[in-house]
């Protein structure tokens, strides 16, 4: 899954399986990010970053998969720079792609609207950095709000009782990473989840299906060296699928920040996964079609 560049730099290739699952059209994936090269998008001071993860490989990924459409996230390396985001929409085109930015706070209207017109539709906090602390979520939301954009959050161990505190004051809908990101086995803040499933009832809160291999306590690694099931997140999915299918959205994570380039997890895994999860066709599509064209203004 490697290979050197003509600059000797590491650089993401795909090559991984096909899914079982069959997507229906305009299936969207909504959280990956593009990386590199630093010469062109240098990182953000302090941060680390990944090699490079280019719009090809991901396009090629994305056709692996079966998705005809997606939402490329900031990543943290990059700060609030974001324009090798910005970039990667542009190539795709509007037609198929949306994004989600970070800002500074103290970002201008005139320079919201510049970002929208690009084909931003919501704002990351990704509150493991310091580009924001979840109280800034409240005066953010009333600048976006104008714009119909969300929030997008995410963090991980025990975070989500006070963070549900602060959705409820915001005047625009949140985005909940990584299905919260709760953590695995006798670990797993429950309570946190607990809370944020009474706040989903209300439809101002999106959850996505993603990263599963978070929430495991054997990682995105099978039993015995099969494909994982990722059992253990199952009983977090159908008690979301209970209480409100139509604010869930699906994502790969791409390219599985973090992980080393020889042993990322397996896109087609967390994706045959649904199958099992969702076993009525009506529902994935709604999940994979219809939820994100409302949530990204497709």
């Amino acid at each position: 899954m490697k290979k050197l560049n003509d600059k000797q730099q590491l650089t993401l290739t795909d090559s991984g399986r096909k899914p079982r699952l069959k997507l229906p059209p305009n299936s969207c994936e909504t959280h990956s990010h593009i990386y590199g090269p630093q010469e062109k998008y240098p990182l953000w001071p302090g941060r680390l970053g990944e090699p490079i993860c280019s719009l090809d490989a991901y396009n090629e990924m994305l056709d692996r998969l079966g998705f005809d459409r997606a939402v490329i996230v900031q990543p943290s390396a990059y700060g609030s720079d974001n324009r090798c985001t910005l970039d990667s929409i542009a190539a795709r085109g509007l037609k198929t792609t949306r994004g989600v930015c970070v800002t500074r706070k103290d970002i201008s209207e005139e320079a919201l609207w510049k970002l929208h017109k690009q084909g931003i539709r919501g704002l990351r906090f990704f509150l493991i950095a310091d580009d924001f602390k979840l109280e800034d979520s409240i005066t953010m939301a009333q600048k976006l709000a104008p714009l119909g954009w969300h929030i997008q959050f995410q963090d991980d161990g025990v975070w989500l009782e006070e963070a549900v505190n602060i959705f409820r004051k915001l005047p625009v809908d949140c985005v909940v990473d990584h299905i919260g990101r709760i953590g695995a086995g006798q670990l797993a803040d429950t309570n946190g989840f607990n809370a944020l499933l009474k706040f989903f009832e209300t439809g101002r809160c999106w959850i996505k299906i993603s990263a599963p291999y978070y929430m495991c306590t054997d990682g995105h690694h099978g039993k015995n060296g099969d494909f994982p099931d990722y059992e253990q997140v199952a009983v977090y999915v159908r008690a979301l699928l209970e209480v409100r299918p139509d604010r869930l959205v699906w994502a790969a994570n791409w390219p599985h920040p973090q992980f080393p380039l020889t042993d990322k997890p397996d896109e087609a895994s967390c994706l045959d996964v649904m199958a099992d999860w969702i076993p009525d066709e009506a529902t994935r599509e709604m999940i994979f079609v219809d939820n994100p064209s409302k949530l990204y203004d497709f």
